[in-house]
């Protein structure tokens, strides 16, 4: 089933909306503007679409919300929530959906308002092991595979920095991210410490946005007007819900999805151009790029040294400023799997918008797209590639 799936779809059009601040508009608002966004990118009408994916925290029912709200009828849908990585797991059932032709065209969608409405109204589970201890979650949480982290390898709260001061520089140089200016790592250590060792610039930005990319077969994309990109692998995991039950503070499900991705795909962490991670917290970069094979547990932060992941380094990761400085709307993996798409489109010749001199990666023909959902829970790995690299 994986190598039938390899390649048999690609996107044709993204697109996002209300990006920083979007007063007076709500999340299904934002995700709609989205979705109409896209379709123009990929010259596809509304009426084509018939495979609808779309989570959010604002609706328990989003596919079904949306659709109504689009007037459309979708043959298929899923509104399955594993939170930050829930746009990586729609591509993969979007994909399943395609290749099986219960759909021709599917619309992965994601909106959310939670910067001007004050933050998110949705009801979490219980957490019956920690609840009594007063967890300011998800930082809690985050901040304890951090602790945890730098216990085991000896990593530093600089070694934390040097990720955010990294994710500014892209940002500095993408005009739509929201954060700009520069960075040091001592103002990173010295900002207000919000749960020990992670500070405010440890953490994500909290912004309104939207976010929905297209996909199609392989044999129509070829009619659509930009590049298609084509998602070569793609593999989920997830081994809890609550931190508490976490096998390994320091190992995520991100080193089973990972390999399985890249298996799919017929390429390895080495030979991917661009690498987009969600980076909720700074730990979450030093901790997936071990997991997903880029180096060796305990080593990131000595991977990281030297600004390798910075605009000029070896390994461009995060290259839009990720969630710490572009844009962070409360699930963030459809805008890392846009920026993934969107680097592989511009080196080809896409007029993919303004990025200052490196903004956009000119070789780059595979990037890897990876989102997370709760507390380091869920994790979903894609790859996608140029169609030279089918």
């Amino acid at each position: 089933m994986a190598q039938s799936l390899r390649g048999s779809a690609a996107c044709v059009g993204l697109a996002t909306a209300g990006v920083g601040e979007a007063p007076g508009r709500n999340a299904m608002e934002l995700m709609a503007e989205a979705v109409i966004g896209a379709l123009a990118d990929a010259a596809i009408p509304l009426a084509a679409v018939d495979g609808l994916f779309a989570a959010t925290a604002f609706h328990s029912m989003a596919a079904m919300s949306l659709a109504e709200h689009l007037g459309i009828r979708p043959a298929f849908s899923d509104g399955s929530n594993i939170g930050g990585a829930s746009g990586m797991a729609h591509a993969l059932l979007a994909a399943m959906a395609l290749e099986a032709g219960q759909i021709d065209v599917a619309v992965i969608a994601y909106g959310s308002n939670q910067r001007t409405a004050g933050g998110f109204r949705s009801v979490s589970e219980p957490m019956p092991f920690e609840a009594e201890y007063g967890p300011r979650n998800p930082i809690t949480a985050y901040a304890l595979a951090a602790s945890r982290y730098m216990h085991e390898f000896g990593a530093t709260r600089e070694d934390l920095a040097a990720v955010a001061v990294a994710a500014r520089a892209w940002a500095n140089l993408n005009p739509e991210a929201v954060m700009q200016g520069p960075l040091t790592v001592a103002e990173v250590t010295g900002a207000r410490m919000i749960s020990d060792p992670l500070g405010k610039l440890d953490c994500c930005l909290v912004t309104d946005g939207a976010a929905a990319f297209v996909m199609t077969r392989a044999d129509r994309a070829r009619d659509c007007p930009h590049l298609p990109v084509h998602l070569l692998g793609a593999a989920t995991e997830h081994h809890h819900r609550m931190i508490s039950a976490m096998p390994s503070l320091t190992t995520t499900a991100a080193a089973a999805s990972g390999p399985r991705a890249f298996a799919m795909a017929g390429y390895g962490p080495a030979e991917m151009d661009t690498v987009q991670v969600y980076d909720a917290f700074t730990i979450n970069t030093l901790l997936f790029l071990e997991d997903l094979g880029f180096c060796a547990k305990g080593e990131a932060k000595d991977f990281i040294g030297g600004g390798h992941i910075a605009p000029g380094g070896g390994l461009p990761v995060n290259t839009n400023g990720g969630g710490l400085s572009a844009v962070h709307p409360g699930m963030y993996g459809h805008f890392v799997t846009i920026e993934a798409i969107r680097q592989i489109r511009a080196a080809a010749g896409g007029a993919e918008g303004p990025r200052g001199e490196g903004g956009w990666i000119p070789s780059a023909r595979l990037s890897l797209a990876h989102g997370n959902g709760g507390v380091l829970a869920s994790q979903a790995t894609t790859v996608w590639g140029h169609p030279d690299t089918l």
